[in-house]
C-alpha cells in the first residue's frame, strides 16, 4: 500500500465504483428536486430526492412492481413498465405538489431511447417540468409495446398498456378528489 504524507484515499463510495461524486455536487448545485432513476434486472425505480446536508431526503418512490395494483399482468422491467411507472411517480408528485426536476441517472449510461428515459416520459406526461431533448425518448410504438406485441403476435400487451394508463389517470382524480 502507499505511504507517505502526500497519498490521499478516495472515498469509499468512490473507490466501489458506486458514487461520481463530480457528477452528484454539479445535480446538488442546481438547488432543485432530482429525479433519481435506476434499474436492475427485475425493475424499475423512480423517485424524487431532495439535498439535505444531514442526508437525502426521498419524498416519493415509485418502483414498477407497484403497477400489479394498476392490473399491469406483464414483466416489470420492459420500456412500457418503465414508462407506466414514470407516469404513476409524476402523479404521486403532483400530489407532494413538486412541479419541476432535474434527472438524476446516476452511474448508468445515457442512451438514447433507452427505458430510463422512458420513465422520464411519463413523469413529464404526468405534467412535471423537467429539462429535456425529446430526441432521446423513445418511440411511441416501443413505449405502447407494439414491438413487444410484434413479435409476440399478440396485441394483449397493448391493450393492457392503454387500461393499465386509465387507471393509474383514476388514481390521480381519486386522490385529489379524497
Amino acid at each position: 500500500m502507499a505511504k507517505g504524507p502526500r497519498y490521499k484515499v478516495d472515498y469509499r463510495r468512490k473507490r466501489e465504483g458506486k458514487t461520481n461524486y463530480r457528477k452528484r455536487l454539479n445535480l446538488l448545485k442546481s438547488g432543485k428536486t432530482r429525479l433519481v432513476v435506476r434499474k436492475s434486472n427485475k425493475y424499475v425505480l423512480a423517485q424524487f430526492v431532495n439535498y439535505n446536508p444531514d442526508g437525502d431526503e426521498v419524498i416519493i418512490t415509485t418502483r414498477s412492481d407497484e403497477l400489479k395494483k394498476f392490473n399491469w399482468k406483464f414483466s416489470t422491467k420492459n420500456t412500457p413498465a418503465a414508462y407506466l411507472t414514470g407516469l404513476l411517480c409524476g402523479y404521486k408528485g403532483k400530489l407532494k405538489k413538486i412541479n419541476s426536476a432535474i434527472v438524476d441517472l446516476g452511474l448508468h449510461k445515457s442512451t438514447k431511447g433507452s427505458k430510463l428515459y422512458a420513465v422520464v416520459k411519463g413523469v413529464i406526461d404526468a405534467g412535471i417540468e423537467i429539462p429535456h431533448d425529446s430526441k432521446i425518448f423513445p418511440d411511441e410504438d416501443r413505449i405502447k409495446g407494439k414491438i413487444i406485441a410484434s413479435y409476440t403476435k399478440n396485441d394483449e400487451i397493448i391493450k393492457n398498456f392503454d387500461e393499465t394508463k386509465k387507471l393509474i389517470g383514476n388514481f390521480l382524480k381519486r386522490k385529489q378528489n379524497g
